[in-house]
């Protein structure tokens, strides 16, 4: 039996992200190689259009640093463009974990921002959330 020498294992930092009713768990470490992967697949293949994977990989391209990451998102709830604003957020706020001066750069560009805007429940008595029945002098 050869001793082998034992695993040291990486530091990685995890944050939440949420928006609207989407939330993002990301997770993420140093790496030597540039990654992100949302739900197990690309960040090309998740988001199809240029606009949301640039909204999504945003907070890591405010910034010049020779550190490149790993990054992994599980995102679910709410619709595409509000996963990429989640995933947005979680990634701020877990850089922000992994080195605290850059939150001078982040806050000014409104990535720590949490976009509270949700639908708007029914109430009884109405149509929809607000829309009433018409009013009928007669």
């Amino acid at each position: 039996m050869t001793p082998t020498a034992p695993k040291t294992k990486s530091r990685y930092f995890e944050a939440v992200g949420r928006r609207k009713t989407a939330v993002a768990r990301v997770r993420f470490e140093e790496a030597p190689k540039q990654s992100l992967v949302v739900n197990d697949s690309d960040l090309a293949t998740y988001f199809p259009t240029e606009e949301l994977q640039t909204i999504a990989s945003s907070p890591l391209s405010a910034f010049t640093t020779p550190v490149k990451f790993k990054v992994s998102v599980k995102v679910k709830g709410g619709g595409i463009a509000a996963q990429a604003g989640a995933v947005r957020h979680g990634l701020s706020r877990g850089l922000i974990l992994f080195d605290q001066t850059l939150r001078k750069t982040l806050k000014p560009l409104g990535y720590l921002k949490r976009d509270p805007r949700m639908k708007e429940r029914r109430k009884f008595g109405l149509k929809k959330a607000r829309k009433a029945a018409q009013w009928s002098k007669r």
